[in-house]
């Protein structure tokens, strides 16, 4: 069964789409990151420390949001990926550290979309 999918992603949510043989399948994943991110963590030394122990526990949680994505796209023969910011390219860089970077067939720069137009859009791409 041919299976690809396609999904919009930024730092705060993921709306996947598969499309095969057998139909169409969305789902949306919450990173559960706000977008400007505050760890509780004491005082702020003034060289910087807090900042680093911060953007550490930041790159943290997105890489676990970008496994919890990875691991619903591992039977999916090609992937497109579409976003506005940073979280596409780390999210490509991620799947091929995981293996799958020959699998991605694009990576698109696209705003905010509505499900229904990140579907049409997937469809779109994907229509043999």
């Amino acid at each position: 069964m041919k299976r690809d999918a396609g999904l919009w992603i930024d730092h705060k949510e993921t709306f996947l789409v598969f499309v095969g043989d057998e139909g169409e399948e969305t789902t949306r994943i919450e990173s559960g990151m706000e977008k400007h991110v505050r760890f509780s963590g004491g005082n702020r030394p003034a060289d910087g420390a807090a900042d680093d122990q911060q953007d550490r526990q930041f790159m943290t949680h997105l890489n676990r949001y970008y496994d919890d994505v990875i691991s619903r796209l591992r039977d999916a023969e090609s992937i497109l990926l579409l976003g506005p910011g940073e979280a596409k390219g780390e999210l490509k860089k991620r799947l091929a550290s995981k293996g799958l970077g020959g699998r991605i067939v694009g990576v698109e720069t696209a705003d905010k979309m509505t499900a229904p137009q990140i579907a049409a859009k997937v469809r779109e791409h994907f229509r043999t």
